[in-house]
C-alpha cells in the first residue's frame, strides 16, 4: 500500500477505474460489472475509484453492489465532488454544501456509510468556487474524520496546477496527462507534487484507449471521442519501437504510466474481465524497458 500523501489512506500500486461501469463506450450489465470487480479483488487490487459522473450514478450503484461482498475495512474507495444528479442530469455545484450533499448521495448509490477519498471533478471553469469553497470543505470533513483524504482529479493541467500549488490537498488524479503518448505533467505539476509531498493517482493511461491495443485502429478514441490522424500515427510509432524493444504499445502504456516515484497508483479501467488481468499482468511484469524510453526521448 502508498500512502496518500502523509495521510494514513493506502492504497494499491493499481486500482480499478470505474467509468465503464457507466456504459462509457457502450451498455455494461450488473453481472459484467460485478465480474470485473471481481477480477481486480482477485488480483489484489484494493483501490477502486468512481464518481457521480460516470453514467448518472450509474457506476457507483454497480461498484457499490459489487464491493457489499466484500469487507469494508479491507478496501479504499474514491468518489468525486463538483456534479450533483438532479432529476436525472449533471448539475455543476462546488459549494460547501453542494459538497456535503453530493457526499451524502454518493454514499447512497453505494450502499455505504464512509468513502475514504474525496477528489474535485473536473474544476475548470470552476475554479474560484472549487478552491474557494469545496477545498475548504473537503479540508474541514477531513479534519472531522469523515474523510481520509482529499485531493482534485482533471484532465486539465491548468486546472490541477492551482490545487496542487496552493490548495491542501493530499492527491491529485491526472488523467491523460502522464502518459507514454503525452507527458505535459512533467513540465509543472509532477515537479510541484514531488515539493509538496502530494501523491499522483495516475488516470487516463491509455488516453481514453489510444494506446490500450498494440496496433491503434483507425477508429480509436481520444478524450473520449474520435482521435485525431495525427495522434494515432504518434501512437502507431511508439507500437513500432515497442515491437521493436520486445513489448507491446499497451504494456509500456501501462509501465511508463507507473515509472514516476510520486505515483501511489496507477487507475485503469477495463471492458472485461479479460481486459482487466491482461492489464494487471502487464503492470506486474515490472519489465525493465529503459532503452525504449531512450528511443522515445523519455
Amino acid at each position: 500500500m502508498n500512502r496518500l500523501g502523509s495521510t494514513a489512506v493506502g492504497v494499491t500500486p493499481i486500482g480499478l477505474g470505474t467509468a465503464q461501469l457507466g456504459n462509457l463506450y457502450g451498455v455494461m450489465t450488473a453481472e459484467e460489472a460485478a465480474a470485473i470487480v471481481d477480477t481486480a479483488w482477485m488480483r489484489g487490487v484494493r483501490y477502486f475509484d468512481t464518481a457521480p459522473h460516470y453514467g448518472l450514478g450509474l457506476a457507483e450503484r454497480s461498484l457499490g453492489a459489487a464491493l457489499a461482498l466484500y469487507p469494508r475495512d479491507q478496501y479504499v474507495l474514491s468518489t468525486k465532488v463538483g456534479r450533483l444528479i438532479v432529476d436525472g442530469e449533471r448539475q455543476w455545484d462546488f459549494s460547501a454544501a453542494g459538497v456535503r450533499r453530493s457526499l451524502e448521495e454518493s454514499l447512497d448509490r453505494l450502499g455505504l456509510d464512509r468513502v475514504d477519498v474525496a477528489l474535485v471533478h473536473d474544476p475548470e471553469g470552476h475554479l474560484g468556487a472549487a478552491l474557494g469553497e469545496a477545498v475548504p470543505e473537503l479540508v474541514r470533513m477531513r479534519g472531522e474524520g469523515i474523510l481520509g483524504a482529499i485531493g482534485v482529479g482533471s484532465g486539465t493541467l491548468q486546472a490541477l496546477e492551482p490545487f496542487a500549488a496552493g490548495a491542501d490537498i493530499d492527491a491529485v488524479m491526472v488523467a491523460g496527462r502522464l502518459t507514454v503518448l503525452e507527458q505535459p505533467a512533467l513540465e509543472r505539476l509532477v515537479p510541484t507534487c514531488r515539493e509538496r509531498g502530494i501523491s499522483i493517482l495516475n488516470a487516463g493511461v491509455f488516453n481514453s484507449g489510444l494506446t490500450a491495443r498494440a496496433w491503434p485502429a483507425d477508429e480509436s478514441h481520444y478524450e473520449y471521442g474520435r482521435a485525431p490522424a495525427d495522434l494515432i500515427e504518434r501512437a502507431r510509432h511508439i507500437a513500432r519501437l515497442a515491437e521493436e524493444h520486445g513489448t507491446t504499445l499497451p504494456q509500456a502504456a501501462l509501465t511508463y504510466a507507473a515509472r514516476e516515484r510520486s505515483v501511489a497508483s496507477v487507475v485503469i479501467g477495463a471492458d472485461s474481465p479479460a481486459q482487466l488481468e491482461e492489464s494487471i499482468d502487464a503492470l506486474e511484469e515490472r519489465r525493465d524497458l529503459g532503452p525504449l524510453w531512450a528511443a522515445l526521448g523519455l
